[in-house]
């Protein structure tokens, strides 16, 4: 799909308000809501748009630790890796990468405990090393820059 200027447009707004009402929308781009609405819609059935989301304070959820992990694996199959890595909740992202190590996890806890355990878990698929995230200072919105 090709887009326009009119769908960054719209892809900046959601992105600072996703709860936006779409005449409320259009107002600020000159189009009418239904006919945003039409390209939320395409954005949607295109995969731009992948979801609406909310940002959490995970310090209210009691999530206080951060860690980032990197997996070496002892094996060449991963699928085993792949599900057992989509089965937990406690890590929130998961790349394969190039470069030192095969996979970049990170990962968000309750306790200390919580943490070892899943570590634990882990030596199964291959051997890891941690860091420890000492303060977030920037959350990235996954919005990609607009032209």
């Amino acid at each position: 799909m090709e887009l326009d200027n009119i769908d960054f447009q719209i892809i900046r707004l959601l992105s600072e308000n996703s709860r936006i009402q779409w005449k409320d929308l259009g107002e600020q781009i000159h189009m009418t809501g239904q006919a945003v609405g039409n390209r939320i819609k395409k954005l949607e059935d295109s995969g731009v748009i992948k979801a609406f989301s909310l940002i959490i304070d995970e310090m209210k959820l009691g999530l206080t630790y951060t860690a980032f992990v990197i997996i070496y694996m002892k094996t060449a199959n991963h699928d085993s890796f792949i599900h057992f890595v989509h089965d937990r909740n406690e890590v929130v992202e998961a790349h394969r990468v190039s470069g030192e190590g095969c996979y970049h996890l990170k990962i968000k806890v309750k306790s200390q405990d919580q943490l070892n355990l899943l570590l634990n878990e882990l030596l199964e698929y291959g051997n890891y090393s941690i860091h420890l995230s000492i303060k977030e200072i920037k959350q990235q919105n996954p919005l990609i820059a607009t032209r």
